[in-house]
């Protein structure tokens, strides 16, 4: 269920995926508001859990993780007990920065960023060996062109 939100809350929001780590002085400023009901709107939208929480981020090429795969998965499985297994498994992998249950052909797709090609291969083994699978297809990306975390408001 959606969160009601007013223009003033959806500005704050803008201000805070801009840059999180501004002052509530000046997000208060930029908003048009003063500090402390900016403060209260923050706190009550991360009661509601429109904030999840604040984070720094990284830049993986300078961290040496160069490649990303998208790797998509189809399985013959759908029992509940391999879901769980499947679930664990990948939430146990900090190589995987994204998993969705798509509908259609392909059962999941998986965002992997790895140091290289071996690397990848690594995870892969690991993760055929940990849970059962029908076919693995791994994209390698050439190019990221665009990247945000910045929800459209």
């Amino acid at each position: 269920m959606a969160a009601h939100l007013d223009d003033l809350d959806r500005k704050i929001l803008a201000e805070l995926q801009e840059d999180a780590e501004q002052s509530l002085d000046e997000i208060a400023r930029k908003v048009g508001s003063s500090k402390t009901p900016v403060w209260n709107r923050i706190r009550r939208m991360r009661e509601q859990g429109v904030i999840l929480k604040q984070t720094a981020l990284l830049d993986a090429e300078s961290l040496g993780l160069e490649a990303c795969f998208f790797v998509l998965i189809r399985t013959s499985e759908h029992e509940a007990d391999w879901q769980r297994k499947f679930l664990h498994v990948l939430q146990s992998r900090p190589e995987v920065l994204e998993a969705h249950r798509l509908a259609g052909d392909i059962d999941y797709i998986l965002k992997v960023r790895v140091k290289n090609a071996r690397a990848y291969d690594t995870f892969y083994q690991a993760l055929i060996s940990e849970v059962k699978i029908y076919n693995v297809t791994a994209l390698l990306s050439m190019e990221e062109i665009k990247a945000t975390t910045v929800l459209p408001l």
